[in-house]
């Protein structure tokens, strides 16, 4: 029985260099996990990102360079380039007499129609149709967002019909027939106010959409502690809805300002820029400049000079909405 240990005991006996091989295995076993976890992550950043970035860098990369590039040129409707230049920047703040005239108009258009539609008009949708029953809430919502889903051409007929200067207008109509009033000329006595109603109503939408899901997504315990507190309805709007809206209305308002900056569609196609150049905004004016009259370097520095507006106004409103905290880690883990 002895001997038997005795002969099983060295099958039993570790290597000297045991220890150091198992240790070896363990790191190269552990390194070619980590090697595994970095290919993985990756396959998952080129698979979910990937195509996000391709998009990205083709639409909106893409023709920022080639805008830069076309600005310092002389590429006309002939579509050649001959020479570097800056005559364009040149032409632009020397002699071109309806650049200030149009940004101007821009700035107007801008703060008119964020101001009372995309923003405050949007919040108010918003709290009516949170303060109704859910089911008429969703069913005015919906219809609120018929024009959104509309394409724009029809859009823009409709509101050639309501603004038009004949008594079949729809505007006239109600005037003359109801009200017994004169008829009004909007789309050439007050152009500016139309294209302000038409980009507004249907801005709103997109605003509503967003505060309505904010304000459902606020506890309704907060809502009941208040009444039991005696709150009333501005008060619990005051003290509850607004502060919970903050990053909603931060975000609406720089969203929808670059939006604004560079949306011409529905003017285009309801006033046509004019009557002259009343309702010509920055972005109107540069695509004339490029598709309609040919001077497509010319056009590329407008456009770059609104690159240039935009980039100013999204980083003075993103420090003046202090967007930064939103984007910070949260102080408290949840597991």
């Amino acid at each position: 029985m002895a001997d038997q240990r005795r002969r099983a005991a060295p099958s039993r006996r570790l290597h000297p260099h045991g220890g150091q091989r198992s240790g070896e295995a363990a790191s190269v076993g552990g390194s070619d996990f980590a090697r595994a976890q970095r290919t993985r992550r990756r396959a998952n950043f080129a698979l979910f990102l990937g195509p996000a970035l391709v998009l990205l860098a083709c639409f909106f990369v893409a023709p920022v360079i080639v805008d830069l590039v076309l600005a310092f040129t002389d590429m006309d409707r002939t579509l050649a380039v001959t020479t570097l230049t800056l005559e364009n920047f040149e032409r632009m703040f020397t002699r071109d007499t309806r650049l200030l005239a149009s940004l101007g108009i821009t700035a107007i258009f801008v703060l008119a129609t964020l101001g009372i539609f995309n923003v405050t008009f949007a919040l108010l949708l918003a709290l009516t149709t949170t303060a109704v029953p859910r089911a008429l809430g969703a069913f005015f919502r919906a219809v609120w967002l018929l024009p959104r889903m509309s394409p724009s051409v029809v859009y823009a007929l409709l509101w050639l019909w309501v603004v038009d200067p004949n008594e079949r207008g729809l505007l006239n109509q109600i005037l003359v027939h109801v009200l017994g009033a004169a008829p009004l000329d909007l789309r050439n006595n007050h152009p500016l106010l139309v294209i302000i109603l038409a980009n507004g109503f249907i801005g709103a939408s997109l605003g509503m959409i967003i505060f309505t899901s904010a304000i459902r997504s606020i506890p309704e315990h907060l809502f009941h502690a208040a009444r039991a507190d005696g709150a009333g309805s501005l008060a619990i709007v005051r003290h509850i809805v607004f502060p919970a809206l903050r990053w909603p209305i931060s975000y609406m308002t720089i969203h929808q300002t670059l939006s604004l900056l560079v949306s011409f569609e529905y003017i285009l196609l309801i006033t046509g820029g004019g009557p002259f150049y009343d309702t010509t905004v920055f972005s109107l004016y540069a695509y004339r400049r490029a598709f309609e009259n040919g001077q497509y370097a010319y056009g590329a520095a407008l456009s770059l000079i609104l690159i240039v507006i935009g980039v100013i106004a999204a980083l003075g409103l993103w420090r003046l909405m202090d967007m930064r905290r939103l984007l910070q880690a949260p102080r408290i883990e949840v597991h």
